[in-house]
């Protein structure tokens, strides 16, 4: 698969609600995952880890609604643009929240995801 053709597979199981079966299909078994703030699981390396931050990220939140934009490819990386609309089982709070992930490709699988996101208090 070419790049193009990667990031379009993968976006179009985002888009489908399949973001497990996306990971599973495409990352890297060395992926590194980077977010854009300060927290435990800020830096992810591996499957395994970037597995867990997003089980985590579920079992924390209620989502809502995500609508998924992209990809926008340039070479081997690709841009998705996420609108989400989730509760923070924690605290009760309602966000309405705009991220923006960037994938890297290499060898037909995504080596790194680096997450844009505006900064919450």
């Amino acid at each position: 698969m070419t790049p193009k053709e990667t990031a379009e597979v993968f976006t179009a199981l985002l888009k489908a609600g399949d973001h497990e079966g996306a990971a599973r299909k495409f990352n890297a078994e060395n992926i590194v995952s980077l977010e854009a703030k300060e927290s435990p699981m800020a830096v992810c390396k591996g499957a395994a880890e970037v597995q867990a931050k997003g089980e985590w990220f579920y079992a924390n939140h209620e989502m809502h609604e995500v609508t998924t934009e992209g990809p926008f490819v340039n070479g081997n990386q690709f841009l998705v643009e996420f609108d989400m609309d989730f509760t923070i089982k924690a605290t009760g709070q309602r966000l309405r929240s705009k991220e923006w992930g960037l994938y890297t490709i290499r060898d037909g699988k995504i080596s790194e995801e680096r997450f844009f996101y505006p900064l919450m208090a």
